[in-house]
């Protein structure tokens, strides 16, 4: 039985980076290193949103090609996340996330010099590829090392963290696609990952310590493959599907997805029971942190990643802003989320699920503003017009991301840290990409006929999501001083 190792304020703050790791410290700076490595891939998924018809243009890609840019890494991203944080319970963290990272940067590479839209989609494949092994090792890292409050703000900064990533990426993918740098147009929203990257690799080799799971358990090859070819075929046919028409095809896909998800369980179940640990341990699934908050992840999500694409769609199409302007109109958003972020650990130990409350009811009241001034003034709208609202709503984003990812692994033990935070992340990532298909979908089914009232339609399902969010944070386990301060023990 092995203790966490105990690190204070004081001892954080004057105990050096290095010297911490080598102890199985782990460094402030080193939590913000870690954050760093996280931002990029989350980033990566929304950044694409501004830049697509710029790639168009550029590379003559067809609609479905383009959003396989999106979808393809989307997919990719979700399908192994679990697994990555199986091999880094297994094989170590340091080591999972340095390798993540460097297949990531030459990805990301690669994608910025694409000559091709099906060299693009390949290269963002392989980009999401190694973000799902990169990902989950932050949270198992911070789950395995820190304990009490340090815990408990850095998991609350990680969900701040996916939530600023989302809303940066639009903006800086808007900025670097109008700088039109050295007429590159597009690549510098992916080229830009690579002296980034190589920073945070130099840095996290010697500042992050090494950890492992003191229990390794196997791949589950069954249980991956199954669990991969499940989200395979719900999420392609849902994000191609109206592009292409709905052919015969997506149809049987979304069937299969059905058919495959029931296999998964039933696998995960007997190989459970058999003693063995299962990529999706249904007891794992089975405790009340878990199973209410990955059902409110997961439905928060959709609402996020609808909103982020429709939003997007809203402001260039509709209102016939450029690139730059349209990731200016998200800096409202992005600011108070920031803002948010910085205060919401503190906010939910001292008040606790009510801070989520209040955070749910800020979020709709700035929905509620954005629908009645776009409707209301549609189409002349200024950007200015709508930033209180946006602002409004990056605030109360923020308290729901950390809350909720705080939530989630409250109750998950150490030795499985690494397989709840690829569970975790799994299931946000899906949320997001099952928004944009679905929410997405009834957005481009609309806008041809009236943009304003499309984009109406669907945030009068993500007010609906968010209302029922700010009710069901009742069911989650308390925020209290004594919950955050418990020392955390590997069994």
């Amino acid at each position: 039985m092995t203790t966490t190792l105990s690190t204070g304020h004081a001892g954080a703050a004057t105990a050096s980076p290095r010297a911490m790791a080598r102890a199985g410290g782990l460094h402030p700076f080193g939590v913000f290193i870690l954050l760093a490595g996280a931002f990029l891939p989350i980033m990566d998924f929304f950044i694409t949103n501004v830049a697509l018809p710029s790639i168009d243009a550029s590379l003559h890609a067809s609609a479905s090609s383009l959003e396989l840019v999106i979808a393809g890494y989307g997919v990719a991203y979700a399908t192994l996340l679990v697994l990555g944080g199986r091999l880094g319970d297994r094989y170590g963290r340091h080591r999972i996330f340095l390798g993540g990272l460097v297949g990531f940067v030459l990805a990301s590479l690669a994608c910025g010099i694409a000559p091709t839209v099906g060299a693009l989609i390949t290269a963002r494949i392989i980009q999401g590829a190694t973000a799902a092994l990169l990902i989950p090792q932050v949270l198992a890292t911070f789950h395995h090392v820190l304990e009490g409050e340090r815990k408990s703000r850095a998991v609350a900064l990680y969900g701040a963290t996916s939530g600023i990533a989302a809303v940066v990426g639009q903006l800086v993918g808007g900025l670097l696609v109008s700088a039109d740098i050295a007429g590159t147009s597009w690549r510098p929203i992916f080229l830009v990952n690579v002296p980034i990257g190589v920073v945070v690799i130099l840095v996290a080799a010697r500042i992050v310590p090494s950890t492992r799971s003191p229990h390794p358990v196997g791949i589950d090859l069954p249980g991956t493959v199954l669990f991969a070819a499940t989200l395979t075929a719900l999420l392609v046919p849902l994000t191609e599907g109206h592009s292409l028409g709905w052919p015969w095809w997506t149809w049987l896909l979304l069937a299969l997805a059905a058919v495959l998800g029931s296999a998964t369980y039933l696998v995960e179940k007997r190989t459970e029971r058999r003693g063995d640990v299962p990529l999706l341990p249904p007891s794992l699934l089975r405790l009340p942190s878990m199973s209410r908050g990955l059902a409110m992840v997961f439905a928060f999500s959709i609402g996020f990643g609808a909103f982020m694409f429709v939003f997007a769609l809203t402001v260039q199409n509709g209102l016939h802003a450029d690139a730059l302007h349209s990731g200016l109109a998200i800096l409202p958003m992005a600011l108070l989320f920031f803002a948010g972020s910085l205060v919401a650990p503190r906010m939910i130990t001292r008040y606790g699920r009510a801070a989520l409350s209040t955070g749910a009811i800020i979020q709709l009241a700035g929905l509620v503003s954005l629908v009645v001034i776009l409707v209301g003034n549609w189409p002349h709208v200024s950007l200015w017009a709508i930033a209180v609202p946006l602002a409004l709503v990056g605030a109360g984003q923020s308290m729901l991301f950390a809350g909720l990812f705080r939530s989630v692994l409250a109750d998950v033990p150490a030795h499985l840290g690494g397989i709840g935070s690829g569970v975790l992340i799994t299931l946000q990532q899906s949320g997001l990409a099952l928004g944009v298909a679905t929410l997405g979908t009834l957005y481009l089914t609309q806008a041809p006929h009236n943009i304003a009232h499309a984009f109406a339609d669907v945030e009068y399902v993500q007010m609906a999501i968010v209302a029922l969010l700010a009710v069901s944070v009742a069911a989650l386990p308390r925020f209290t001083k004594a919950a955050a301060t418990a020392p955390v023990i590997d069994a």
